[in-house]
């Protein structure tokens, strides 16, 4: 057994890094357990020209295609969707195309602006201070003044639009439709200590210029210089409670998968809207038989994931193809609840670069556009670089229906049980892909594409894994309070996106991070009485 420590947070990634940077001010003893492990700039695809190859196999967004050693299966026949995630230092952010965008106040108060879902306990205005501290942490590129959005500074001018932005912008003039060059979290200038991007190709597989602000070079660089101590490879089968009723510490296997036990006074899960419900479910006792912080029934309910509309097609021109960051701007045109239409709340539109040579081939024949045969390479050339794609980010809302549980049989290389995915898209959000997807066909008609096709919902699209612990005021309709604190334990803490009320219609992780901030200040606010 390992002395006791003052804070142990579970997950290196987006709000595990934030809150234990934050918390070191403290002085206390801070811990952090991830189940992967540090991944080195070298081996990152995007040294080699095989970058988009290794997206099938050591790289590929989805754990399951993935399995690397420190990966957990994930049992999603039930879903349209397929998760996407990354076990490693730096979580998903070593994978994500970061896009950054917040969410808008609105986001807040949709049941008392659109009489569905809840409101969350927590505002906008509160969380300002904690998302302008974050971008200049992780370090945003963006351009103040966008009049659909909350008024921001980012600290680095925004990405060039390249040739596909440049056509999208002119196709949004004509339809006198709302654009904005996007925020991002890839630096165009250099950036504390981060230098600018080179355009090494698409940043999904990671990026080995250091120019995507992933938390392992953000962060943690921070959080180990001020005592933070973070531990790897150590996979977290459940978290303990004491006699009284209080999280004493968590049980994990050790790199060589022997049985672990870590004492902890506080306990912070960060694991994301699947890993964070697994691993509550699985930490059940004669106090909690139905899991851990679960009176309520709801951990792992309200899955909400965004449901993606990616819309394309053709152009004469050649353009940029997979050269630079792949999302350059964004529309929220139909972002608020208009009554004229036929389903609440609504959607982003974000507009993106071509693919690359594998992913345009594979794309192309799977679609039939491809053919094999005498007119393959001459049908390939007009393909390749010619690509004009836009995807529209669909507000899912939360149905107690949609939820992660365990798999009875599915278990990891630990024989900890995997989650189990149950998910269907709702009905206001399939009218809400209709809707995107006519005004994504305007778009591109008026941008000159032609083979016009579209791909719905992308099935790996499972990027944002929101609401399966949700905060809330009432312990009976949520899993922790409106600063992250469970409702049953009082020193357990919950700081990823499965506290989400309601999903929005934005990338999570600027929201997800400001969130984290908020907890950690609220620790510290209360120190004192912290349990009470």
């Amino acid at each position: 057994m390992h002395d006791k420590v003052d804070v142990l947070i579970i997950g290196s990634g987006a709000s595990g890094a934030a809150v234990a940077w934050s918390l070191a001010e403290t002085r206390m003893r801070i811990l952090c357990l991830e189940q992967g492990d540090w991944v080195k700039p070298t081996d990152y695809p995007s040294n080699g020209r095989d970058w988009e190859a290794r997206l099938f196999s050591d790289f590929a967004i989805n754990p399951n295609r993935r399995r690397r050693e420190t990966d957990y299966p994930i049992n999603d026949r039930n879903s349209p969707i397929k998760v996407v995630n990354f076990n490693g230092v730096g979580g998903s952010t070593i994978m994500y195309t970061a896009h950054y965008p917040r969410l808008h106040p609105s986001d807040f108060r949709v049941k008392t602006l659109d009489g569905v879902a809840d409101d969350w306990p927590v505002d906008y205005e509160t969380l300002e201070p904690f998302f302008a501290e974050n971008d200049r942490i992780m370090g945003v590129s963006g351009l103040t003044g966008d009049p659909a959005y909350p008024l921001h500074q980012p600290p680095m001018p925004p990405l060039p639009l390249g040739k596909s932005g440049a056509r999208f912008g002119k196709a949004m003039n004509t339809l006198g439709w709302h654009w904005w060059p996007s925020d991002s979290t890839i630096a165009t200038t250099d950036y504390d200590g981060r230098a600018r991007c080179i355009n090494l190709g698409h940043c999904t597989p990671g990026c080995a210029q250091g120019a995507k602000a992933s938390t392992d070079i953000t962060y943690w660089p921070l959080a180990l210089r001020a005592g933070v101590e973070l531990r790897t490879r150590c996979r977290v089968r459940e978290i303990t409670v004491g006699p009284d009723g209080m999280a004493s510490g968590v049980v994990y296997y050790d790199a060589e998968g022997r049985e672990r036990f870590q004492p902890a006074e506080v306990v912070i899960v960060a694991c994301n809207g699947v890993g964070t419900p697994r691993l509550l479910l699985n930490s059940v006792s004669g106090r909690f038989p139905n899991g851990l912080a679960n009176s309520s029934g709801l951990v792992g309910r309200n899955l909400m994931f965004h449901p993606y509309a990616y819309c394309y097609g053709y152009v004469e021109e050649p353009l940029d193809g997979n050269h630079g960051p792949p999302l350059c701007l964004w529309s929220q045109e139909f972002y608020e609840t208009d009554p004229r239409r036929d389903f609440v709340r609504g959607y982003t539109f974000q507009f993106g670069r071509g693919f690359g040579a594998i992913m345009e081939a594979i794309s192309s024949t799977a679609a039939g556009r491809l053919p094999f045969g005498p007119d393959h390479h001459r049908v390939y050339r007009q393909l390749l670089n010619h690509r004009i794609g836009m995807s529209a980010i669909i507000e899912d809302l939360p149905e107690e229906h949609n939820r992660v549980t365990l798999d009875p049989v599915l278990k990891d290389s630990n024989g900890i049980p995997a989650p189990k995915i149950d998910y269907t898209i709702g009905e206001n959000s399939r009218r809400m892909i209709d809707h995107a997807l006519a005004n994504a066909r305007r778009i591109l008609e008026a941008a000159g594409a032609r083979n016009i096709d579209a791909e719905v919902p992308i099935l790996n699209g499972g990027w944002h894994l929101l609401g399966t612990a949700r905060m809330g005021n009432d312990p009976e309709r949520s899993v922790v309070n409106g600063w992250g604190r469970s409702h049953d334990v009082k020193n357990l803490f919950i700081v990823d996106g499965s506290i989400w009320v309601t999903s929005g219609a934005v990338n999570p992780t600027s929201t997800i991070q400001a969130l984290a901030l908020y907890v950690a200040d609220a620790i510290k606010q209360r120190l004192a009485n912290l349990f009470d």
